[in-house]
């Protein structure tokens, strides 16, 4: 699979030096997931606050084994959600999930609000990697379900 330079540069970046990287306590919702069709494992911790502004995704946590792009993904992940409305987050996954599978969006402009995870748009022309960049994203959803 080749990705562009630039989102090469970004992917390797949080593979090297995954943010938030290491299972942390407390949490309110620990979830493990499996991309069976390549062996890519993630645990993941989320902690979530209430307030008058609604409910909020305070901190996520997590190990993750398997690929670089997976590895990448759920540390872009985590960098978008922490301090979101659980609300977005749930929405930045619907974005992301769709734009990876209109294979026409791969060279469209990506929403600003996807930040990092614009760098995973090359995927979208390998759809077996797609379960890759999405493992820490579904594994989020479900956590804050």
């Amino acid at each position: 699979m080749r990705l562009t330079p630039a989102n090469q540069e970004i992917v390797l970046a949080h593979y090297r030096s995954p943010h938030h990287s290491g299972l942390r306590d407390p949490y309110d919702a620990e979830v493990r997931h499996a991309n069976a069709t390549c062996g890519d494992e993630l645990t993941l911790r989320v902690r979530v606050l209430s307030g008058d502004g609604g409910t909020v995704v305070d901190d996520v946590s997590y190990e993750v084994r398997g690929c670089s792009i997976s590895q990448a993904s759920v540390s872009v992940m985590a960098d978008l959600v922490i301090g979101a409305p659980v609300e977005r987050a749930a929405e930045l996954h619907d974005s992301l999930a769709a734009l990876l599978r209109d294979r026409d969006q791969a060279t469209a402009p990506w929403p600003d609000r996807l930040g990092d995870a614009a760098a995973f748009r090359d995927v979208s022309h390998h759809p077996a990697r797609i379960k890759c960049v999405l493992l820490g994203w579904t594994a989020l959803r479900k956590a804050l379900a």
